[in-house]
């Protein structure tokens, strides 16, 4: 199978893409490294650095001729999106449009498409949340995405381009910036590593899905051959708080610091956990590893990392 990345070279898209290499697909990459590393990028992958937005992008649809699309390029700053929605939706809307008309036009077959169930519902009616459940979007960010949802159904309408959407928690694991906004896995990683007092957004009590990077990337392989036109939440259904997250990193790295909080930043949802018996029960999917297991695995990448820059 010929496979198209968008985003390639970033956190999550680099692990999917090593397991698609893995496989034995053929997979290209398309990323503007605005956020990615071209490190991250898989050797045995075909990589052009190019942004979603170009024209450009026509040329590696003649090249490449990919039967499926997995689609995570995107403008992800919550508090960014707040501040400059233009932006946001210039890269998450327009972007995916433009990538959108180069599927129509060279005869792809299907896109998975990398949502978020974590901006999506807003402050949610009940936990965990399923897909049937009310979407209000408090950032742009989440609106931006969930416009593409609706891009999505509208193609497979018109145009027959099939479609599977993955909604997902906040994902953590080594290659997360730690110095994005997102991520707090390896923010609170490098801050302890690195003697620095770890920043919590709030009182501590705002609790967030975590799911493991490789757990992500199972869905991702699922939804290669599943049925079409669905779109399905990922995570554990599981609360957990901020203050919960930082004593497990914490607890990973052996430190005894303590956090200091700072006020919350606009655009964020005070609670959220998604519900994906949906996924379980169509796609077979159902996440593996734990919190306590996942974080050690990216502290340990973390420590690697810092001891390998001070060397």
């Amino acid at each position: 199978m010929r496979i198209l990345v968008t985003g390639g070279a970033g956190f999550i898209a680099s692990h999917l893409s090593d397991r698609l290499v893995s496989l034995g697909q053929q997979v290209s990459i398309v990323d503007d490294l605005s956020t990615g590393k071209r490190e991250n990028v898989p050797e045995a992958a075909t990589f052009y650095e190019i942004d979603i937005r170009d024209e450009a992008l026509d040329r590696v649809f003649e090249e490449e001729s990919p039967d499926v699309v997995i689609h995570h390029a995107a403008h992800a700053n919550v508090a960014e999106s707040v501040r400059d929605p233009r932006y946001d939706a210039d890269v998450n809307i327009r972007g995916s449009l433009n990538l959108l008309e180069c599927c129509v036009r060279h005869g792809v077959e299907r896109v998975v498409y990398a949502s978020t169930g974590g901006a999506l519902y807003g402050e949610a009616c009940y936990l965990p949340a399923d897909e049937a459940h009310p979407i209000d979007p408090v950032s742009p960010y989440g609106v931006s995405k969930h416009a593409v949802e609706q891009y999505l159904y509208s193609y497979r309408q018109n145009h027959g381009l099939d479609y599977v959407v993955l909604r997902y928690p906040n994902v953590y694991g080594p290659r997360q910036d730690p110095h994005g906004e997102a991520g707090v896995v390896a923010i609170f990683s490098l801050q302890l590593l690195s003697g620095e007092q770890p920043v919590i957004f709030g009182d501590g009590s705002k609790t967030r899905d975590y799911c493991y990077v490789t757990d992500i990337v199972d869905a991702n392989i699922l939804a290669l051959n599943s049925p079409g036109g669905a779109v399905y939440n990922l995570g554990r259904g599981i609360e957990v708080t901020d203050l919960e997250v930082f004593q497990t990193v914490q607890e990973a790295v052996g430190s005894n610091a303590t956090p200091r909080f700072v006020p919350v930043r606009p655009g964020e949802v005070e609670h959220i956990a998604l519900d994906a018996s949906k996924a379980e029960r169509e796609l077979g999917w159902r996440w593996k590893v734990d919190l306590i297991e996942g974080v050690a695995k990216a502290v340990e990448f973390y420590r690697t990392e810092s001891e390998r820059i001070r060397t």
